[in-house]
C-alpha cells in the first residue's frame, strides 16, 4: 500500500469552545466515541472518524502555534435516498443550533441539496443525487462512467 491511496480516515474539525462544539454534535443525535479526551472528541462514521479539536491546540498540533484557522473553505457532505431524508436532517441540523446557509432545494445538475454551518462555521451540505444510488447504509461508492 503506497501513499496514493484514495481514503480519509479522520476529519479534524478546528472549534472555538470544544464544550460548545461537542453539546452541539450531541443534539444532532452524534455519540462520542469512547476513545475522546478531554481536549478532542472522537466521532465513529461509516468507514472513517470525525473529531473536533480546540482550534489553538489544532494549530500548535500542526506545527504552527500561533496561526488563526479559518473555516468554510471545505464542505463535508451527507448524501440521503430522498428529498424527505435531506428536508429532515437539514431540519435537525438548525435544531440542533445549526445555521442555514441555503434551503434545499432542486439544484441545477439534477438532484436536491442544500447547506447549512455548524456553530463554528463549518459547512456541510446535506443532498440526494438521483445518480448516485445508495447502499442500504447509506454507503456511496461512485458509479462506474
Amino acid at each position: 500500500m503506497g501513499f496514493a491511496v484514495q481514503r480519509v480516515t479522520l476529519v479534524t474539525l478546528g472549534v472555538a469552545d470544544l464544550s460548545a462544539a461537542r453539546a452541539f454534535y450531541a443534539r444532532l443525535g452524534w455519540v462520542e466515541h469512547g476513545e475522546s479526551q478531554p481536549g478532542v472528541a472522537f466521532f465513529q462514521m461509516q468507514g472513517a472518524a470525525l473529531a473536533l479539536f480546540g482550534r489553538d491546540d489544532l494549530a500548535a498540533d500542526q506545527g504552527r502555534p500561533g496561526t488563526t484557522l479559518g473555516t468554510g473553505a471545505v464542505t463535508l457532505a451527507q448524501n440521503f435516498s430522498t428529498e424527505a431524508e435531506v428536508d429532515a436532517a437539514f431540519a435537525a441540523a438548525l435544531a440542533a443550533g445549526g445555521q442555514a446557509l441555503k434551503a434545499p432545494e432542486k439544484v441545477f445538475w439534477g438532484g436536491y441539496s442544500g447547506y447549512w454551518a455548524d456553530p463554528d462555521g463549518h459547512v456541510w451540505e446535506v443532498a440526494m443525487n438521483p445518480f448516485w444510488p445508495l447502499a442500504e447504509d447509506g454507503a456511496l461508492t461512485l458509479p462506474e462512467a
